[in-house]
């Protein structure tokens, strides 16, 4: 197994007074045994990418995106392309979140396009996969996740996820305050794990599969405690120093 990872997704918040003040807090907060247990990494607006690498310039900490664009230039009005990620040096990209899929229509293919693009990088993509609450209560939920995996996997083959970390985030517990409980998280993560092994057992073993959807303080250390659960792709809480660190340090 990788070492755990704690992800923060700041989505669109923050300032720059804010956004230092927080990235400060969290590299004085951040115990050197835990860094050593697992890796953390921050996943700010874009804006405030580079403030974030001065930052964290002589801290453990890894940098990410929360998206890019496939094409590495063009008229794309707004976009950011992977290869301006790494000039700001960001480690992870955050692929196929749902605020994405839903809210900005992105298909499978456009985001298993992007997937491939980080890794041409060396970015480390985090793909993002997830089911609704209807598609849940009508027993849909392994066939939409898995699906969504494999239309990466269609797209890039089963190795690439060597160098990739699955988050899993039900759509219906992202930023509601629900939260899938453990079981039902461990379940989906021992799913998406057969899934992989039935590829690739040496990836599967290996690959971080981290939990998202309304992951705080409280309910941190009875997630993790799940055999198949490797970390956590952290919204709101992510913006509370306390809680935060919490959460790192329960991972």
């Amino acid at each position: 197994m990788q070492r755990s990872l704690v992800v923060a997704n700041w989505k669109m918040n923050g300032n720059k007074l804010v956004v230092s003040q927080l990235l400060n807090a969290i590299k004085n907060g951040v115990n050197k045994d835990v860094n050593q247990a697992n890796k953390i990494a921050i996943c700010p607006p874009s804006l405030f990418l580079e403030l974030t690498q001065q930052e964290l310039v002589d801290s453990n900490i890894f940098i990410g995106a929360q998206n890019a664009h496939p094409q590495n230039a063009g008229a794309f009005t707004g976009e950011i392309a992977f290869v301006m990620l790494k000039e700001f040096s960001c480690s992870y990209v955050i692929i196929g979140h749902s605020e994405r899929r839903e809210i900005f229509a992105e298909s499978d293919i456009f985001i298993a396009e992007k997937f491939a693009a980080a890794q041409a990088h060396n970015l480390e993509p985090i793909l993002c996969v997830g089911e609704t609450q209807e598609q849940r209560e009508s027993g849909q939920t392994e066939s939409i996740v898995l699906g969504q995996i494999q239309a990466v996997i269609n797209e890039v083959g089963i190795e690439a996820f060597a160098k990739a970390v699955i988050a899993y985030e039900p759509i219906w517990a992202i930023g509601t305050g629900l939260t899938a409980s453990p079981e039902q998280a461990q379940e989906v993560h021992a799913a998406i794990r057969s899934f992989l092994t039935e590829m690739d057992q040496t990836v599967a073993e290996n690959i971080s599969i981290i939990y998202g959807g309304s992951v705080k303080a409280s309910n941190a250390e009875a997630l993790f405690k799940q055999s198949d659960i490797d970390g956590a792709l952290v919204g709101g809480a992510s913006l509370d120093v306390n809680e935060f660190l919490t959460i790192c340090a329960a991972a």
